[in-house]
């Protein structure tokens, strides 16, 4: 780990006025849930591009819901991770203003982070494709699939957005106005590959913002716009950077 870079993020973060942080599925890798990129158990078994589009769910729900019970099962299981409890510090802290996040397993709060704005849904709810009324997923039976709305007995889907599927749109207004706003975008975990979140860090760049990225591996984000590139685990990196923000 570099220590320059670290001091250097650090101070960046001291000076920002609006920091925002946008994380991926890479933040919760060590918490135990599988990224889809790289191949990591589950999807050895289960190819994203056929059992995370909409219309594969339409098609096929009791096929889809298959995969989908045992990333519950992973989920249930999985607690928050010293990066996770790092946004959340810096929240605490006032430097962290808006967290932007992708995953749909609820770690952040769980940490203790409270301004989350979720871009891609929460997998709490399951929501009936027929008649659209919502039940938390911990008080359905899962044991046969796809589960049914006890009210009209059309599919439930988890409240999640599949590929093919539009972001929500309160939360992508959020996300873009946090963008607008940020001067310092911390990116952890995330290849930033998919539109339209992959637009946040690009808005805060060409504004003239600066981008602070934590990453196993480069990116195409990390030649084109990261000012400072943070290479390990979240969950190593995060922690040893709010320990310097705090030096001071």
């Amino acid at each position: 780990m570099n220590e320059k870079r670290l001091r250097e993020a650090a101070q960046l973060l001291r000076r920002a006025q609006h920091v925002v942080a946008l994380t991926g599925a890479g933040i919760s890798v060590d918490s135990g849930i599988p990224a889809f990129r790289g191949a990591q158990g589950l999807w050895d078994r289960y190819d994203p591009a056929e059992y995370a589009h909409i219309s594969s769910f339409t098609a096929n729900p009791g096929k889809v819901w298959g995969m989908l019970k045992e990333l519950y099962q992973i989920m249930e299981k999985a607690q928050p991770n010293p990066a996770h409890y790092a946004l959340a510090r810096l929240e605490e802290l006032g430097i962290l203003k808006a967290l932007v996040t992708q995953n749909v397993d609820g770690l952040h709060q769980k940490a203790g982070s409270r301004r989350v704005i979720e871009f891609h849904g929460n997998g709490e709810t399951l929501i009936c494709l027929s008649c659209g009324k919502e039940y938390p997923v911990k008080e359905m039976a899962l044991e046969t699939l796809p589960p049914l709305c006890p009210s009209c007995q059309g599919v439930l889907k988890p409240q999640v957005v599949f590929f093919g599927e539009p972001i929500p749109p309160q939360a992508l207004e959020e996300a873009f106005r946090e963008a607008d706003e940020c001067d310092v975008m911390l990116v952890v975990g995330t290849s930033a590959q998919v539109y339209p979140a992959a637009d946040l860090p690009r808005r805060v760049a060409w504004s003239g913002g600066s981008i602070i990225e934590v990453n196993l591996e480069e990116t195409h984000l990390t030649q084109d716009m990261t000012h400072i590139f943070l290479q390990g685990s979240a969950a190593s990196i995060l922690p040893k950077l709010v320990e310097l923000v705090e030096e001071n």
